[in-house]
């Protein structure tokens, strides 16, 4: 099993895309949230394994999914064992505008992880703020809580900006990182 797991929900294959990206800069495993709010079978033996938890949800409508809520609130039996706790956490969202509401969600993802008794790990980079920087520089949307990705909603996940994906990776580095820095 994998030290890192990205569990996430994507409705329309852009979350998707960044979560494999923070898997291949991560070098951690991808853990689907279904259409339904399910996780696949032995999803919960893979986090309990898991040293981080990366949660991963789109923007809508100012919050999270439905579907990862659904996850969030069947997290209550990890929760009550404190089986999580002391995990690391980290976070990302993707919505079609360049704000979107996106912090909301984010801070949602903050909240599970501390009602968990998680320890967040942010960014840990600049967001690029001069003239000259465009949409494919690393961390352009200026996220520093957890990583922040834009896709118009009449665009394919194929279509994404590929400094969004760049940073994705780049975030995925930043928990092995911060991983490093607690003892196995």
């Amino acid at each position: 099993m994998s030290q890192i797991v990205i569990v996430y929900h994507s409705g329309y294959g852009h979350t998707k895309k960044v979560a494999e990206a923070v898997a291949e800069g991560s070098g951690g495993a991808l853990l689907a949230i279904d259409a339904e709010g399910n996780l696949p079978e032995g999803g919960w033996e893979q986090l309990a394994a898991a040293r981080a938890i990366v949660f991963g949800s789109p923007t809508y409508m100012g919050g999270p999914s439905w579907q990862f809520k659904k996850f969030a609130d069947a997290s209550s039996k990890p929760w009550f064992t404190r089986a999580w706790r002391n995990k690391l956490a980290a976070g990302f969202t993707n919505s079609a505008t360049l704000n979107g509401d996106k912090f909301s969600t984010l801070q949602y993802l903050f909240t599970l992880s501390q009602q968990h008794g998680m320890l967040w790990a942010g960014i840990g980079m600049k967001a690029p703020n001069a003239k000259a920087n465009t949409r494919d520089d690393i961390n352009n949307v200026g996220g520093y809580a957890g990583l922040l990705t834009v896709s118009p909603s009449d665009a394919s996940a194929d279509e994404m900006v590929p400094g969004d994906i760049a940073t994705a990776k780049a975030f995925g580095q930043r928990v092995v990182e911060v991983l490093g820095l607690f003892k196995a």
